[in-house]
């Protein structure tokens, strides 16, 4: 693939997939003909998006290396290796600090953070063989900005978003394109509704994640920072 060629994705694995951002990739992706699977602790919430995308649910518990394991491998018997991988899951425990109860931060940081380098340590095994593949990571205000009383997630959107520079940083060379997308911002959902675009609409979310994947790797990104127009810096 020569520098000004655009890369060509065919599977696509959303993990945290749910209702909001997640729904919002798996129907563009699908649109852009891929086949999307979906990884969730709970998936019997995902049955009409799976109806309405032709998209696959799948069980994991993304913390647990062991399900990490048997997700890339029933997902690849079922349609092939995902040459794109999106980790949207995350944790959030809040709270005056002294009042944290640790063994909640603990699983906290274990969702946001340590799922993410597990999704990536095994997708990215796969795609080093062909030398081609993305993985996607959903960040948050959190990643760049701790916020009080909220100290575990700022903890494990900082660690995410190490995580994905580093990457970024070491695979970029070889051919993956690893990004975060700070996501600066509320996202609107059926029950929360912006009618001045001060939350941020989900499938306007998706489609910079879908211009990220078409960048030719001549102008690669590893960053993205999304807003609503009315939210400061």
């Amino acid at each position: 693939m020569s520098d000004t060629k655009k890369p060509i994705f065919h599977r696509a694995l959303i993990v945290g997939a749910g209702s909001g951002l997640s729904a919002s990739l798996a129907r563009l992706l699908s649109r852009s003909e891929m086949r999307v699977a979906l990884a969730a602790r709970n998936t019997d919430k995902l049955a009409p998006l799976c109806k309405e995308t032709g998209a696959t649910a799948f069980k994991c518990d993304a913390t647990k290396p062991e399900d990490v394991e048997n997700l890339f491998r029933v997902v690849e018997g079922a349609m092939g290796a995902p040459d794109v991988v999106i980790h949207n899951a995350s944790g959030r425990v809040r709270g005056e600090f002294v009042s944290l109860d640790p063994a909640a931060v603990r699983e906290s940081i274990l969702q946001t953070a340590y799922s993410g380098f597990l999704v990536a340590h095994r997708a990215v095994g796969a795609m080093l063989k062909v030398g081609h593949g993305a993985v996607l990571f959903t960040g948050a205000s959190a990643s760049v900005k701790g916020y009080a009383k909220s100290a575990p997630f700022a903890m494990g959107k900082f660690a995410l978003r190490g995580l994905a520079q580093s990457m970024a940083r070491e695979l970029g060379p070889k051919g993956i394109h690893i990004a975060h997308f700070v996501i600066d911002g509320g996202i609107s959902s059926a029950e929360r509704k912006s009618p001045n675009d001060s939350l941020l609409d989900p499938d306007a979310i998706a489609e910079n994640y879908l211009h990220v994947l078409r960048q030719p790797r001549s102008a690669w990104t590893w960053e993205v920072e999304l807003r609503p127009w009315v939210e400061a810096f």
